[in-house]
């Protein structure tokens, strides 16, 4: 509980609350020119709570995360985390410390035709893009073949 009352965390109590203070009074004043007649004001009225709660939800979960974060740094090992690797440390390969590829990447590969003979429709589409590149100001509709 201690890690709450740092300088940090103290200006972000104070922010938190002038926040929602000042959010709750415009929503207040929203409802009182809504019921005045303007209409618009409506929905205000409703969104300036919205940034209240928003805040509100905000400052809760850094603060659980602040707390959480002392359960998680009893989980260290007694000498703590090594700044520096092992293998800087002594020299040698730690092939322990890199990390592992648990699931390999499979790639299809697409078998190349026998005897290096080309597919027609492949041959006409590449000479239909040369044709293309050749003629930047021709539209597809031009093409001769």
């Amino acid at each position: 509980m201690n890690r709450l009352w740092t300088p940090a965390w103290i200006a972000r109590h104070v922010a938190m609350v002038v926040l929602v203070g000042a959010f709750l009074a415009l929503g207040w004043w929203q409802i009182s020119r809504a019921a005045s007649g303007n209409t618009l004001s409506w929905a205000y009225a409703f969104e300036w709570p919205i940034f209240a709660a928003f805040v509100v939800f905000v400052w809760w979960r850094e603060l659980r995360h602040t707390l959480r974060g002392d359960e998680t740094s009893g989980a260290e090992p007694e000498g703590g985390p090594s700044p520096v690797p092992a293998a800087v440390t002594d020299g040698s390969a730690a092939v322990a410390d890199r990390p592992a590829v648990r699931r390999p990447v499979r790639v299809r590969r697409v078998p190349v035709a026998p005897d290096g003979v080309e597919d027609a429709d492949l041959a006409a589409y590449n000479h239909y893009l040369s044709w293309l590149n050749a003629n930047p100001g021709a539209k597809p509709g031009d093409y001769p073949g």
